[in-house]
């Protein structure tokens, strides 16, 4: 009978910046290139594809940091970066976006792009939607679960203990918006009826201050009255 032993999967969290662009050129060598794209990575590569996004940015930006050719064919477009493309459009509009708006210069990517790619551009919303709800971060908060954070109060000096990082991810940015219904909490400016108003997401409670990063303590401001809110935290 063979013999054979469960293994634990390789953590790559610690691993540097030039390690995982040390591997996207690798794959290029391989695969006697000068470029690679992301479900080339995705077959040849040492690390999933999404560690090295987090970390490192669009994929545009890795090859660009690796050295390698920049192909900006569509056909080259990881998903995640369509996704955070329409993500943006549907910020700047605060509503979802309409098939004949999804141009320039909102889009950068045309709407055939989306279309092509998802089956159509009902398709396309559907599968974005589905990207949203699911958040990777769940997986980092168990990879990092015995990782202390803390945070110092400046002006009191207690030390608070935290559950989750600080960091809000851009999927649930995009959640508390929709929630908020693209409106700021506290002065109600919308995209959706002056296009200039920039919104944030932001802790309620500041995380300075032992705020959790969790949808009840998070919230929509537009950038006027988030920056006058930071200001009195002094978060």
């Amino acid at each position: 009978m063979t013999d054979f032993k469960f293994q634990l999967n390789e953590f790559h969290r610690n691993t540097s910046e030039e390690e995982m662009l040390a591997d996207v050129r690798r794959v290029a060598v391989k695969l006697n290139k000068d470029s690679v794209t992301y479900d080339e990575y995705g077959e040849h590569g040492k690390y999933h594809q999404t560690t090295l996004t987090r970390k490192l940015g669009s994929w545009f930006n890795i090859l660009k940091k690796a050295g390698l050719k920049i192909n900006r064919s569509p056909m080259n477009v990881p998903d995640e970066e369509l996704f955070k493309n329409l993500e943006e459009v549907w910020i700047k509009l605060g509503r979802q976006p309409s098939y004949d708006e999804f141009k320039k210069p909102f889009s950068r990517y045309s709407v055939d792009t989306y279309a092509r790619r998802f089956g159509g551009w009902r398709g396309a919303l559907e599968k974005f939607i589905s990207y949203i709800n699911v958040d990777r971060d769940d997986e980092e908060n168990e990879n990092n679960s015995v990782e202390e954070r803390t945070s110092i109060d400046n002006t009191s000096g207690q030390v608070f203990r935290h559950k989750t990082k600080r960091e809000i991810s851009d999927r649930l940015r995009f959640r508390i918006l929709m929630r908020d219904g693209f409106a700021c909490k506290k002065c109600g400016r919308s995209p959706i009826k002056q296009r200039d108003v920039e919104l944030h997401v932001d802790h309620i409670v500041p995380w300075s201050k032992g705020g959790e990063t969790l949808p009840e303590n998070l919230e929509t401001k537009c950038s006027r009255c988030n920056l006058g809110k930071g200001n009195a935290f002094n978060e």
